[in-house]
């Protein structure tokens, strides 16, 4: 059902505004808290990092339980995180709060993703799925920038107040119109850990923590990179976000789109962006015009990458939806960490002008991983082609 797409995707951009809100404002963390800005990325990797470590045995762990449930209890913990980080307590602590609602996060995506194509005819599925991703695209164009443009014009915490607002509609919204979702049919652990031995769904799960590495060895410091390699300042920074949001909408709704057509060229065509991007952002130089092209294209090339290495995944494992979805979810924050880790590692020691090369790198891993899955998968027809003699 739309209505329940539609309920996932609010939550979602909760989900997104608490863990990529601290992005515009790594800079002004950093000068508060009296550390490196590599230091301060780890706010960051260290949520995506709980992720991937914990989500496919949480999602495991909670499978049994009522979806509507579960749901509230990850926003409810996304919100609690909210209210403490807004006091700006202690960076240890903040850390800490920051940690929490990781362990939860791959679940609410996974029972969100279930919970909107649950009843859906095969052709849906995909679209489904796509309104719910839309919210990393909404959030990028509305909570994160105005997040980042506020914490400009005020104080950095209100960043955090924003990811507590969006956390608390969120919430009412799941408890007020999400009916109550038991589990009817309980998969064993072990049919579910069956995809752990498919090939195809490992080179698939490959390609997918390359991509997202190789995005977020600039992503991560989109504010950084903008200051110290383009001379942006912070509200220009929170203009950018904006633009990059904006098209990020369209871009994820055209991915929806397309991946019904074709999963593997969809996620290729995004994906060239990695490899694109390097060139575009050291071309464009200091010209403002250059650089506004190049965000904009930089956010459509983007913005869809978590959509399309999910689908890439379970679509080699079309039975497994939630869990597949998990593991494409852990390891899809994994290559944030790695990405953020890389990332600010570069800044240090090269400067923040050289990060969109990692991307460079490990795009062209993906693509690899991409033409492996392929030619797996055609070798795998052939055979089944052949008739065996009597």
């Amino acid at each position: 059902m739309k209505k329940y797409a539609y309920i996932g995707c609010l939550g979602f951009i909760a989900v997104i505004t608490t863990e990529f809100g601290v992005i515009g404002i790594l800079p002004q963390i950093a000068e508060h808290y009296q550390i490196g800005i590599d230091k301060a990325g780890w706010l960051l990797s260290a949520f995506a990092l709980i992720i991937a470590l914990t989500g496919p045995f949480m999602t495991l762990l909670m499978s049994e339980f009522d979806r509507r449930k579960v749901m509230l209890a990850a926003i409810s913990i996304f919100l609690f995180t909210a209210v403490i980080s807004a006091l700006s307590p202690p960076f240890w602590l903040l850390m800490l709060v920051r940690i929490l609602p990781a362990f939860l996060q791959p679940v609410y995506i996974a029972t969100a993703l279930s919970v909107a194509v649950s009843g859906a005819d095969k052709k849906q599925v995909n679209q489904l799925m796509g309104i719910v991703f839309i919210g990393v695209a909404l959030a990028m164009v509305t909570t994160v920038p105005f997040a980042t443009w506020l914490a400009s014009v005020w104080i950095w915490e209100s960043s955090f107040i924003i990811q507590g607002a969006v956390s608390t509609i969120a919430l009412m919204v799941i408890y007020f119109s999400l009916p109550p979702m038991p589990v009817k049919e309980k998969k064993s652990y072990k049919s579910q850990l069956k995809i752990l031995t498919q090939p195809i769904f490992l080179i698939s799960t490959a390609m997918n923590f390359f991509m997202i590495t190789a995005w977020f060895s600039t992503y991560s410091y989109f504010a950084d990179y903008l200051n110290k390699a383009k001379g942006m300042d912070g509200t220009m920074v929170s203009y950018m976000l904006f633009l990059f949001g904006i098209i990020g909408v369209f871009s994820n709704w055209l991915a929806g789109k397309m991946l019904s057509w074709n999963v593997s060229k969809t996620t290729a065509l995004f994906l060239s962006g990695t490899v694109i991007m390097p060139f575009l952002l050291y071309f464009s130089g200091d010209s403002l015009p250059a650089n506004i092209i190049s965000i904009a294209i930089w956010g459509f090339l983007y913005s869809p990458s978590f959509q399309n290495a999910s689908t890439y995944m379970i679509s080699s494992v079309p039975g497994s939806l939630e869990f597949a979805n998990s593991l494409a979810t852990s390891f899809g924050n994994l290559g944030v960490t790695l990405g953020t880790t890389l990332g600010g590692w570069m800044i240090v020691a090269k400067g923040a002008s050289y990060n969109p090369w990692i991307g460079f790198v490990f795009g062209i891993l993906a693509f690899l991983m991409i033409v492996l899955r392929n030619i797996l998968e055609k070798r795998s027809e052939n055979q089944k082609m052949i008739i065996p003699c009597p």
